[in-house]
């Protein structure tokens, strides 16, 4: 009866294996429904976004000691196309203030020296510092 069993197991898994590798690939993804609304962009939202962040004192202090101006910001930003501001404020919106990838380092080395840790404590091992004499 065991004997059976294991052949019907093993014809199953075959048959199954064969079936999964004769199906293509099938290499798709999502694609957007508008993609014509993507490539518009919010001219007045994107600005908004960009004229907050130079309206902060550090920005606008950087700005003075690059020997600009706050009308030549303005004209600038004047200039610039709609794909350029929507760059710049899909740029401003990707800024890690502050740098916080130091605190992820910090955080995945504590949780590697604790993980030893623990295998260490599990498997019964013991670690012993001597003082050379």
């Amino acid at each position: 009866m065991k004997r059976s069993w294991r052949k019907y197991v093993a014809s199953y898994l075959v048959i199954a294996m064969f079936i999964i590798g004769i199906t293509p690939r099938v290499y798709a993804g999502f694609s957007p429904s508008e993609g014509i609304s993507m490539l518009s962009f919010d001219r007045a939202s994107d600005l908004e976004k960009v004229r907050k962040v130079l309206e902060m004192k550090m920005v606008g202090e950087k700005l003075k000691e690059l020997g600009f101006t706050p009308e030549e910001v303005e004209k600038k930003l004047s200039q610039l196309s709609d794909q350029q501001i929507h760059q710049l404020a899909l740029n401003i919106d990707q800024l890690q203030v502050g740098g916080s990838s130091g605190w992820v380092i910090l955080i995945v080395v504590l949780l590697i020296v604790i993980i030893v840790g623990v295998v260490i404590y599990v498997s019964g091992h013991r670690v012993v510092l001597e003082k050379e004499k």
